[in-house]
């Protein structure tokens, strides 16, 4: 493959529709036409933009009992899941196509074809030839997003060829687990997505430091939200009563593999970062350290990773 020296980015700090998929995903075709105009080919949403990430909300979950509007509002947040294949995805990959981007974009997904209860925080990519590429699923949620959210395997450790490099990412904060990043690492991620739901000014140490540590570039992703952007008719909607106005800041950022911030952290507000990578900066800040090559010690430590998908039943009839 022949690769390019530069490429223009695009992270899209933006809220969700809340628990309407359709809405949302209809948001995100327009974000695409708006940064394709500036030039972008990679575009990055945050964690979980669809059909929302879920801030505050228990679901009706207590030690020992759930509530019946806490099932209705599980309902309702299955109900705006995606599936692949589904119509919102479709949507998602044409738009790529047509405009001729990389698209990464956050989303609660749930198997297809039937009336599967589990779902998954992931990460959808999709081509510039208007196909869906493949799909990182969250390994370890966070918290009581435990009790929402199933975890992926060691199968969509998933890092994209790109006539621009390798692009690959991590979900929040999972790119604290040191092993998972190595993973990554290991198989050459160059251009590195960290879509979140962190707000906090230590995120941004996290983006800093993954870009030190893998001489790659770390594109940051989160979402700005307010209380008021949900739904009040929505079931269990009381659990935001204590929330302030501004539920997440965002905080979204651009970094170099030599550590320096190229563009935000944008606070506060909707909008886009565009940034054009100089891709030769990959090489020559891996003059001193690659984490996997001529920094790595393999004669004393080496990372074992399951690529396997795990499945609960397997039909062994032929």
């Amino acid at each position: 493959m022949d690769f390019k020296s530069t490429v223009k980015v695009a992270v899209i700090q933006t809220s969700p529709i809340p628990f309407n998929k359709e809405d949302t995903t209809y948001k995100a075709v327009r974000l695409m036409e708006e940064a394709s105009k500036e030039g972008a080919k990679i575009l990055l949403f945050p964690e979980a933009f669809i059909p929302a990430y879920p801030r505050g909300l228990a679901f009706g979950i207590g030690r020992g009992s759930r509530s019946n509007e806490g099932r209705k509002l599980w309902q309702l947040y299955w109900e705006n899941s995606l599936e692949i294949p589904g119509r919102e995805a479709d949507l998602i990959a044409e738009v790529s196509g047509d405009l001729k981007v990389y698209v990464a974009i956050g989303a609660i997904e749930r198997v297809s074809g039937y009336r599967s209860g589990t779902l998954y925080c992931s990460i959808l990519y999709f081509s510039p030839q208007g196909r869906f590429l493949g799909r990182h699923r969250k390994v370890r949620a966070t918290g009581i997003e435990r009790l929402i959210w199933a975890e992926g395997d060691g199968s969509t450790l998933t890092v994209i060829q790109t006539e621009y490099g390798r692009v690959g990412g991590l979900i929040c904060w999972e790119n604290y687990m040191p092993l998972a990043r190595t993973a990554l690492y290991g198989k050459g991620v160059e251009i590195y997505l960290a879509p979140t739901a962190d707000s906090r000014d230590t995120w941004i140490s996290t983006l800093v430091h993954i870009a030190c540590e893998g001489r790659c570039f770390v594109l940051g992703c989160n979402q700005f939200v307010k209380k008021d952007m949900f739904p009040r008719d929505l079931p269990g909607i009381g659990d935001l009563d204590s929330l302030p106005d501004i539920i997440c800041r965002g905080g979204s950022a651009i970094i170099s593999p030599f550590g320096s911030i190229i563009k935000g952290p944008l606070y506060n507000k909707e909008g886009i970062l565009y940034a054009k990578l100089n891709l030769s900066d990959i090489i020559m800040a891996k003059l001193d350290f690659d984490p996997v090559g001529h920094y790595s010690r393999p004669d004393i430590f080496q990372l074992k990773v399951d690529e396997t998908e795990k499945r609960v039943v397997f039909n062994i009839m032929k």
